[in-house]
């Protein structure tokens, strides 16, 4: 039917894994592109993300976060800082209308 969910989940569904990882990435993303031309360390990002950093958890799904983006090719992680790439830039800079 037209008002049904295509996908078969319901709204009060969990994302699963993968869905929760591109979320995790977005926030990452959105949390560098935003704070440009500051230098964020991990550390930054984890305090500004995290509900509570110190839980490894969260910690671990910022770490992951940077690393696929890393491998993404948006972000550049030299040591403990966390810059974006000229890639991220330029697409931040586009207009979405």
């Amino acid at each position: 039917m037209a008002d049904e969910n295509p996908t078969g989940k319901s709204a009060a569904e969990p994302p699963t894994p993968a869905e929760q990882d591109l979320r995790d990435q977005a926030v990452v993303l959105t949390q560098v592109l935003s704070n440009w031309p500051t230098h964020l360390r991990v550390s930054d990002l984890v305090r500004e993300i995290a509900s509570d950093p110190r839980d490894f958890a969260q910690r671990d799904r910022v770490e992951r976060a940077i690393r696929d983006l890393v491998s993404a090719g948006l972000v550049f992680r030299c040591e403990s800082v966390v810059l974006p790439t000229r890639a991220a830039l330029h697409f931040n800079r586009l207009p979405f209308e």
